[in-house]
């Protein structure tokens, strides 16, 4: 897909048919036409743009003949089969061409909703520079979005399997801690291009950009430290949920192995007085009452003596 969107002379965005200078060219999931394209019209290589399709791609920052080009990672939400939410991450590439604003990935992510639909202050598309650095703040704010969600989940989960004896708790469990050993690579990875973009001279900024920059770094630097405080907590959880659904399971297990012991007595009594020999009282006027009696006295002391040892 192909949009193509330029802030018009009241600084409003709009959607244009056609690339010229200051315009903001955004492509997801596009075809080999609409990328040969761009780049005949952008004056860009192919190869660097198609860098952005590949999920396996690395953040990085690379500047050529003028235009600097950066990929980074941002954070989307999935279902599993079972219909619980897990989040990923995927690569965007921001290229900085000399007449537009170029932005490249697999997916239309819901970040660049928020410039779509005028959500970001102070967005013009002929601001390049600032463009870039809003893009990142909007990612690593969405980052710190996803991590809140995460562990509002594990405590939602962590209510649940108190009493659980499945293992439906911990595969939620370990769907998001899989999300956020994907978050630390990526949110890692996104902060060396970030501290490039500091320390060398690949784009020029002026001081309120460079402040920008320095904020996004910020949340960044914070994002790792929840991500990884979140996985430490969540891998303790696992572990010690995983010993408590087994113990919950040998508690089940110990109450009806007691039961079923208290329970074989009276079968025992009742099979002895039911042979074809001589038994003892076998021709008294009670006969019936004897094995009752006897059954009733061994089943109220097993239980007696299980209870006192806290079996049930």
């Amino acid at each position: 897909m192909l949009e193509i969107f330029k802030s018009n002379e009241a600084n409003v965005l709009e959607k244009v048919e056609t690339i010229s200078k200051g315009c903001w060219i955004n492509l997801y999931a596009p075809t080999e036409a609409e990328i040969n394209l761009v780049a005949n019209d952008a004056q860009i290589s192919v190869d660097l743009m198609k860098d952005a399709l590949d999920d396996e791609e690395r953040p990085r920052i690379e500047r050529d003949e003028g235009q600097v080009y950066i990929i980074v990672d941002y954070p989307y939400i999935t279902h599993d089969d079972s219909g619980f939410p897990t989040y990923e991450t995927i690569p965007i590439g921001i290229v900085l061409a000399d007449q537009c604003v170029i932005t490249i990935s697999l997916k239309d992510s819901p970040i660049l909703d928020d410039f779509r639909k005028n959500r970001i202050k102070e967005f013009y598309t002929y601001k390049k520079t600032r463009f870039a650095l809003q893009i990142l703040f909007v990612i690593s704010s969405y980052y710190l979005r996803y991590l809140k969600q995460i562990n509002k989940k594990t405590n939602e989960i962590e209510r649940e399997v108190h009493q659980s004896l499945k293992n439906k708790e911990l595969y939620a469990f370990l769907a998001l801690e899989k999300s956020l050993v994907y978050f630390t690579t990526s949110l890692k990875s996104n902060k060396v291009v970030l501290d490039k973009l500091l320390r060398f001279n690949y784009i020029k900024m002026y001081e309120e950009d460079k402040d920008l920059l320095e904020d996004v770094i910020i949340e960044k630097t914070q994002a790792i430290e929840m991500a990884e405080t979140y996985r430490s907590i969540l891998s303790g959880m696992m572990n010690a949920f995983a010993s408590i659904i087994s113990n919950n399971l040998n508690i089940v297990m110990k109450f009806l192995t007691s039961i079923t012991i208290i329970l074989s007595f009276p079968t025992m009594v009742a099979s002895f007085y039911g042979m074809n020999v001589d038994i003892p009282f076998q021709r008294a006027p009670h006969s019936f009452v004897v094995p009752l009696l006897i059954s009733a006295f061994l089943t109220s002391l097993t239980a007696f003596i299980f209870w006192k040892k806290k079996y049930f």
